[in-house]
């Protein structure tokens, strides 16, 4: 029998069962398990105290029956949920990693978690900047941003850049991205408070609240008079048909999500896509895992803007896990101010 110094109660947030339509608190549960502090014997298993989860969109389609994708699985009903989170090495059987290493990857919706894949994880060495940042500026978010912008849209000083979900973890990041290039740049959110932070803070040339605008062909026409070089996609729906009428000729667009279809049990249509033909637009969708290979070069680009104060980034952060079904459901009402993140434990 373990002893009580090897074996801990478990704090788990559990998906009840596969969500159909918009994600509720209901979806999920907290409960108590074990789990024991020390990985088995002989095993390259590291066992993680999580300090900080990232609430992304890409969770609410692992809550569905996934079918034709090689990017995500399902969640398990009845098991925790997982994703990118910020955590602390308490043992590990891997020669890569010690006790007390801080790292960053995907892990369990949970206090601790048994990791038997550890390879998947980045060691934290900056560690003069909040620790939280690995679970956006710093992390997925970031190197997607990165990934989408630089890799993705090839980007030139000038180019007019129009990115929509700009307050939240990539879009921010993608704005400020631009602007370091010397671009111009609009962002699209969904309130007044946002639009204030987007031009006031964090740099944005324009930004514009869709939901108060009832022409959104209008609004850009507004802001792009001479039409769109790069679009980076958050949402899709009406606002990626508007985005095509006003693409330039060899626009970019690059797709990073579609938050507006996630919660849809018939996805809406485009009527919009024979400007694809029309103007030659590429149209490009990525994930971020094929460019993790590029951090070590995203963090020689990030962190000096860091350390230089060029780069600001807004965070929301709840604290405790209880918290995180909440959080999560929030980000599909645009509840958030910044990316949202999931306080654990301050240890």
């Amino acid at each position: 029998m373990a002893s009580s110094v090897e074996e801990v109660r478990n704090k788990q947030v559990i998906l009840k069962d596969y969500v159909s339509g918009n994600p509720k608190e209901s979806d999920m549960y907290v409960t108590t398990s074990s789990i024991k502090l020390k990985v088995p014997q002989g095993s390259k298993a590291v066992v993680l105290k999580n300090l900080y989860l990232s609430c992304d969109p890409y969770l609410r389609i692992r809550m569905d029956r996934i079918q034709g994708s090689n990017v995500f699985t399902s969640f398990t009903p009845g098991s925790p949920l997982s994703g990118f989170g910020v955590a602390k090495v308490l043992d590990s059987g891997h020669p890569e990693f010690k006790e007390g290493d801080l790292v960053w990857g995907t892990t369990g919706w949970e206090e601790y978690s048994l990791i038997t894949e550890p390879e998947q994880f980045f060691k934290i060495h900056h560690t003069d900047v909040p620790l939280s940042y690995y679970t956006g500026l710093l992390g997925m978010p970031g190197m997607t941003a990165f990934a989408g912008f630089h890799e993705v849209c090839s980007p030139k000083k000038g180019d007019r850049v129009f990115i929509s979900a700009a307050a939240g973890g990539v879009g921010q990041l993608v704005g400020q991205f631009a602007k370091l290039m010397g671009c111009y740049v609009v962002g699209s959110v969904g309130s007044k408070e946002k639009v204030d932070l987007l031009k006031n803070k964090l740099g944005f040339d324009e930004a514009f609240n869709y939901k108060e605008e009832q022409d959104l062909d209008a609004a850009l026409k507004r802001h792009f008079p001479e039409g769109i070089d790069i679009y980076f996609e958050n949402v899709g729906g009406k606002m990626l048909d508007a985005v095509l009428l006003n693409m330039r000729p060899h626009g970019q667009i690059s797709v990073c999500g579609l938050i507006s279809h996630y919660n849809l049990n018939q996805p809406q249509g485009f009527s919009n896509l024979l400007s694809l033909i029309y103007n030659r637009i590429r149209m490009e969708g990525f994930a971020v895992f094929d460019y993790f290979h590029l951090y070590p070069n995203f963090l020689d680009m990030v962190i000096p803007y860091i350390r230089e104060g060029k780069i600001v980034y807004l965070e929301d952060i709840t604290q405790g896990l209880e918290s995180a079904p909440a959080a999560l459901v929030g980000l599909f009402s645009g509840r958030n101010v910044g990316k949202q993140v999931v306080l654990v434990s301050n240890e």
